[in-house]
């Protein structure tokens, strides 16, 4: 395949979704690790103090960047493959094979896709540009002044619904990665049946512990628990 074909070509596509969505799932794992220290019960100070590192650390910006690149490289070629998809399948078939055919979130991977995008509108407006334009209320921790992150979640989250919207985007999370888990390894040419089901099955309790602990930090916050 020729490089200017990635794009371009259906195969291409779906090299690209499937590179931006692995990308996409390691940076989950560093995220939902920072948002883990929230369950430290110490007031906040390790989590602020994570947070004031990845708001002050060079590298960390400009892998920042990467990221937004890759959130949005991915978006635009799932828009691109569902519009694709959809025009092939203007004349549907005659017997309705529901989930013999596929499974149902393979199916909505688009719905899906478009409530986490929504989602992280609202999430980007609430929290990212605070923490990186806007500014957030100082707070001193070990003599040294950082943005407190902390309160401005505990205020985020004291509103239900937008604990709702989150639980909701979490879930939307959870059925994309599962089939979004396996399917990119198929793309990038895992065919072994041995180590196809090692992958799903990786892939369903990454997907459920990931999501489930992304859900749990709003419902946290919102019942005090923390």
């Amino acid at each position: 395949m020729k490089w200017t074909e990635i794009f371009t070509s259906s195969i291409g596509k779906k090299l690209v979704m499937a590179l931006s969505g692995l990308f996409l799932i390691s940076f989950l794992v560093i995220h939902v690790g920072l948002n883990a220290c929230i369950w430290a019960n110490d007031k906040g100070e390790m989590f602020n103090k994570a947070a004031h590192f990845m708001d002050t650390s060079v590298v960390v910006r400009i892998l920042e960047v990467v990221l937004f690149a890759g959130f949005f490289v991915h978006i635009i070629q799932g828009i691109v493959l569902e519009i694709q998809n959809r025009s092939k399948r203007k004349i549907g078939y005659q017997i309705k094979l529901g989930n013999r055919g596929s499974k149902w979130n393979s199916r909505f991977m688009g719905l899906l896709g478009t409530i986490i995008f929504m989602f992280l509108i609202i999430h980007w407006k609430q929290l990212w540009i605070p923490s990186r334009f806007t500014g957030v209320a100082p707070v001193v921790i070990d003599g040294k002044e950082m943005q407190d992150m902390f309160s401005l979640m505990k205020v985020t989250f004291s509103e239900l619904w937008v604990v709702i919207v989150y639980v909701v985007a979490c879930y939307s999370l959870c059925w994309h990665l599962i089939h979004g888990f396996q399917s990119a390894f198929r793309t990038i040419g895992v065919y072994n049946n041995r180590y196809l089901i090692m992958i799903n099955k990786a892939g369903i309790w990454f997907s459920v512990i990931v999501s489930l602990a992304f859900a749990m930090m709003p419902v946290s916050m919102y019942l005090n628990w923390v």
